[in-house]
């Protein structure tokens, strides 16, 4: 009895790792729908520094990320910065314009499904995903950090701070590739 309580909670100390994300972590490939047909691939972005933002469209703290993204886009995007939202709300294709017109986001803003956002996050369906979910890609494609609406990060007082720092950190220049040593000479 007292072996199988163990190995119980082993196994329940091990979860939250196996849920987490893996960070840093190349970006796997997300469409995102915009309305009018057209769709924009995350990987058409590579080269540049990009924030792709999951939201609901009816989500308080979803439309007051899109504020302070649209901000920030505002004042990086003449050194590079991409920014692109994605609304995930069950029937989002109708409620982006919508969307768009109240909040007047300085950036694209598309639509995709739930799984597609869930699966781009890593995160584990076994989970309340918390939005709006963020994730900061550096020059290379590379996810750097992510974030939910329940992270400390992500609290009103400090969130324009942090999302500040992490775009400065995927704004940084792609590390340039060692030298090749030169062939000895004989």
């Amino acid at each position: 009895m007292l072996r199988c309580l163990f190995v119980l909670l082993a196994g329940a100390a091990l979860l939250p790792a196996a849920n987490a994300a893996n960070v840093p972590r190349q970006a796997s490939d997300l469409t995102i729908h915009m309305n009018g047909g057209k769709s924009v691939q995350v990987s058409s972005f590579k080269g540049k520094p990009t924030v792709v933002i999951f939201i609901l469209t009816t989500c308080p703290h979803c439309q007051n990320t899109v504020g302070l993204l649209s901000k920030l886009y505002a004042e990086y995007h003449p050194r590079g910065l991409e920014v692109i939202a994605s609304a995930i709300d069950q029937g989002a294709e109708a409620f982006v314009p919508g969307f768009i017109r109240q909040f007047g986001p300085a950036f694209q803003v598309g639509f995709d499904d739930f799984n597609s956002a869930q699966d781009f996050m890593q995160h584990s369906p076994m989970l309340i995903m918390h939005m709006p979910g963020v994730v900061f890609i550096d020059r290379t494609g590379k996810v750097l950090a992510q974030y939910e609406g329940d992270d400390p990060d992500m609290v009103d007082a400090v969130q324009e701070k942090n999302l500040r720092a992490r775009i400065e950190q995927i704004m940084k220049p792609a590390a340039a590739a060692a030298p090749k040593k030169a062939p000895a000479k004989k």
